[in-house]
């Protein structure tokens, strides 16, 4: 006798209670089960004002939701039975955005920038060399030192190794060896990571730059406003010189009609 195959897995017969009461989870790992998605028989409910409610029926819950006119809302799914909020889900969608991008806005995205220098390098642009890693690493970025050995320079290379780590020892108190100085074929790598102080001090200036720039645009508005409360409104006639005109305009029309006629 040939049986036919189960979707659900394990052997013939019907699929287990579990599997079709859970129902499938949301593609986006980062959205939650809402409403009828929402398949146990019971869930521990919290209701919109955060009240902990306790364990019911889930039509109950679901029922309770559409009352207020919101959306029941899986929060601990892993629970059990899994714990569901009575909540406006658009809105709370909504405010997880803009908490994401608030915190994206704040984060200091690491680059590596890179430096070419030669073992012969005379010492004012050594100094200048040293002065642009000292720069890169303040503003929070990594720097990848590149070493050049031209001709017969690859012979000691013992000389770039003692120059990139002086450069390391310059810029110390802002940065920190991450990969050691290695020869590939003729060059000599070295990268260095900026310090935790100096990650923290490049956070400090984006936020102040965001809040100047915040700043400067409220100030821009605030003057906007202003100037436009200024601006002189269209002055009325007076009601005399209104009444003097409308004479004058009659006593020529009356002189107009008495030429005619003659």
């Amino acid at each position: 006798m040939a049986f036919r195959s189960n979707p659900f897995g394990g052997g013939g017969g019907r699929p287990s209670r579990s599997k079709l009461l859970r129902g499938k989870l949301p593609t986006n790992p980062n959205e939650h089960r809402i409403n009828e998605q929402i398949r146990v028989p019971k869930v521990r409910l919290i209701s919109d004002t955060g009240e902990q409610v306790g364990i019911v029926d889930t039509r109950e819950a679901l029922r309770m939701a559409k009352e207020k006119n919101l959306d029941l809302m899986e929060v601990a799914s892993g629970a059990s039975p899994p714990v569901c909020k009575i909540a406006d889900y658009g809105k709370f969608k909504y405010e997880k955005k803009k908490k994401d991008h608030a915190a994206k806005k704040k984060q200091v995205v690491i680059k590596v920038k890179e430096i070419q220098i030669r073992p012969n390098t005379d010492e004012h642009d050594k100094d200048f060399k040293i002065k642009n890693v000292r720069k890169f690493l303040e503003e929070g970025d990594k720097v990848k030192i590149t070493m050049l050995f031209r001709g017969r320079e690859i012979v000691h290379n013992q000389v770039g190794m003692t120059l990139l780590k002086d450069i390391a020892k310059e810029v110390e108190e802002v940065g920190v060896i991450e990969f050691y100085p290695k020869l590939e074929g003729r060059k000599m790598i070295m990268i260095v990571a900026p310090s935790k102080k100096a990650v923290e001090t490049a956070k400090k200036k984006v936020i102040e730059k965001e809040k100047a720039a915040a700043k400067e645009k409220k100030l821009e508005a605030a003057n906007t406003r202003d100037a436009d409360v200024k601006k002189p409104a269209a002055k009325a006639k007076p009601v005399e010189s209104e009444i003097s005109e409308k004479n004058t305009a009659s006593s020529a029309l009356k002189t107009l009609k008495v030429a005619t006629e003659k």
